[in-house]
């Protein structure tokens, strides 16, 4: 049981990042990069929820508010990397039923939206039984619970790390670039650099791999960055 949730994101990689941690919390996404893009996407699929960048090249995020709001029914969480009062207050003006501001928490952005979709009634988030974990191999991350098990026993994951492991663990054997993986933690480690990854994956591979100097789950892949085995290791 799902939402099906539009996300309007000119920045690839932000929206990327934004669609894998839908996928991870059982929702299915469309992604589109331009208002235009945006508005025949909703008015021809009837998604569930629009997660809508400001900063759309054609028609930019105020404009698609404006016509959803005028012709469809759909709730909006807003993206900004404008954190004025003026802009925020046009937005919810124009109907938006939530907004963040760049940069955030891809956890938070997710726990926005299963608020607005279980006050919207819209989907089917608020009768899932339980929350989806996402596994590969003996790894099991819950996103809702905030939990990461490896052969069944609990790991004690920093928020960067746990935000790397959920990202390759619904992708598996996907290599990660040290940069996508620096995106997949800006909201909880804005400080953080593309050797920091190093640290965090070498962390990582002390938690979950039997020993951490000839690893079987977590893989460097020479001259391009991480992959997370789907085998069991």
């Amino acid at each position: 049981m799902c939402a099906h949730v539009l996300v309007a994101e000119d920045d690839e990689m932000q929206a990327e990042l934004i669609r894998r941690s839908l996928l991870a919390e059982g929702h299915t996404a469309t992604v589109v990069h331009d208002g235009r893009a945006a508005l025949d996407a909703a008015r021809r699929l009837a998604p569930d929820l629009v997660v809508l960048d400001l900063m759309l090249p054609v028609i930019d995020g105020f404009g698609v508010c404006r016509v959803l709001r005028r012709d469809e029914d759909i709730p909006v969480v807003m993206l900004t990397a404008r954190s004025e009062e003026d802009d925020v207050l046009l937005g919810l003006e124009l109907g938006a039923d939530d907004y963040m501001t760049k940069p955030y928490s891809p956890r938070e952005l997710m726990a926005r939206i299963r608020t607005v979709l279980r006050r919207s009634g819209r989907g089917a988030v608020a009768d899932r039984p339980e929350d989806p974990v996402v596994r590969a191999g003996s790894l099991a991350v819950d996103p809702v619970r905030h939990e990461v098990r490896c052969d069944g026993a609990p790991v004690e994951c920093t928020p960067a790390e746990f935000e790397i492991v959920l990202a390759m663990v619904a992708e598996p054997e996907r290599v990660f670039s040290r940069r996508q993986l620096l995106e997949v933690t800006r909201g909880t480690d804005r400080a953080s650099t593309e050797r920091a990854v190093d640290v965090h994956i070498m962390n990582l591979r002390r938690k979950i791999e039997a020993d951490p100097r000839r690893p079987v789950r977590l893989l460097t892949v020479f001259g391009v960055g991480y992959k997370l085995s789907g085998g069991r290791g």
